[in-house]
């Protein structure tokens, strides 16, 4: 049995994890990341947050399909 599905799926938690600290919480990203405080930034953040969480799922969507069909 290949590893490949173990590390896709742990990497989607983790990324799934950072989506949804950027799209929950944008005001403690922002401070993390040294930026100023304005409503586009967090409309930013909070946008890339939805994005990033959308890639996670996708990802380990993908994975575990592919895992289950093996």
């Amino acid at each position: 049995m290949t590893r490949f599905p173990i590390l896709a799926d742990g990497f989607a938690v983790a990324l799934g994890a950072a989506g949804l600290t950027l799209l929950a919480r944008p005001a403690a990203v922002r401070r993390l990341l040294g930026i100023a405080d304005s409503e586009a930034v967090t409309y930013a953040l909070r946008i890339s947050g939805a994005m990033v969480f959308a890639a996670a799922l996708f990802l380990g969507g993908f994975a575990t399909a592919w895992w289950l069909t093996q």
